[in-house]
């Protein structure tokens, strides 16, 4: 059972007096994110250097390039798994919050992120494989697996459900409960909305309306009966 906070009907006035008060563990985890994938454009980029240093600095043939290229892809690679990693805390945050009614502080947020860090990677692959499939079969089912993600997140963060298992429960609570659709709406304008307000601000009102709207989100589900 929720906080009794999750079951209030949600606004957006709500959701940023949330988002002040968990202003530094947000903050950090962009500041994470963004440190984690330099570090690995940066080895993306050494990887490069040292193959064209190698060559003479000279053109490289097809075949270094591209083995350079693979190279520098899979050093690239934990970090930007770790990213990705880091990353859904964005989602998992409003989610813990709602789910015991505390305020989530950095310690805590990498504490739970870092408690079961293998079960989280394995449901970040099945929910990207999940989308890629959708996207390539006809775009569509791959906006529908999308839509599920603030629901799924909640499940695996909340939940000791196998993560399987929480993504078919989370298909369920979206498209077959009373007001999934009605969720799946608000979803679609929030992102709308949250699309504009970084596009108009160049970029740096994502660092604001990313979070904020998760917030909303998580407080949406559960107002709806889709979170409970």
């Amino acid at each position: 059972m929720a906080s009794s906070a999750a079951y209030e009907p949600p606004s957006l006035t709500k959701a940023w007096q949330v988002f002040l008060a968990h202003v530094p563990t947000m903050l950090l985890i962009w500041v994470a994110t963004a440190v984690i994938s330099a570090m690995g454009f940066i080895i993306y980029m050494v990887i490069h250097v040292i193959a064209y240093l190698a060559a003479g600095g000279e053109a490289m043939s097809d075949a270094v390039a591209g083995t350079t290229m693979a190279l520098g892809q899979l050093g690239q690679l934990p970090f930007s798994i770790l990213s990705s990693l880091v990353g859904v805390l964005f989602t998992a945050v409003p989610a813990l919050h709602y789910a015991t009614g505390e305020t989530i502080g950095i310690e805590a947020a990498f504490q739970a992120l870092f408690r079961r860090p293998w079960r989280y990677l394995l449901a970040g692959l099945l929910f990207s494989l999940a989308t890629v499939v959708g996207i390539v079969l006809c775009i569509l089912p791959g906006i529908a697996v999308a839509l599920v993600g603030p629901v799924y997140v909640n499940r695996v963060f909340t939940t000791d459900q196998p993560v399987l298992d929480a993504l078919g429960a989370s298909f369920q609570a979206v498209y077959r409960s009373p007001k999934g659709w009605e969720f799946v709406g608000i979803e679609i304008l929030t992102g709308l909305v949250v699309g504009v307000v970084t596009l108009v601000t160049c970029g740096l009102g994502a660092l604001v309306a990313v979070p904020v709207s998760s917030f909303y989100i998580q407080n949406v589900a559960y107002h709806r009966g889709v979170l409970s």
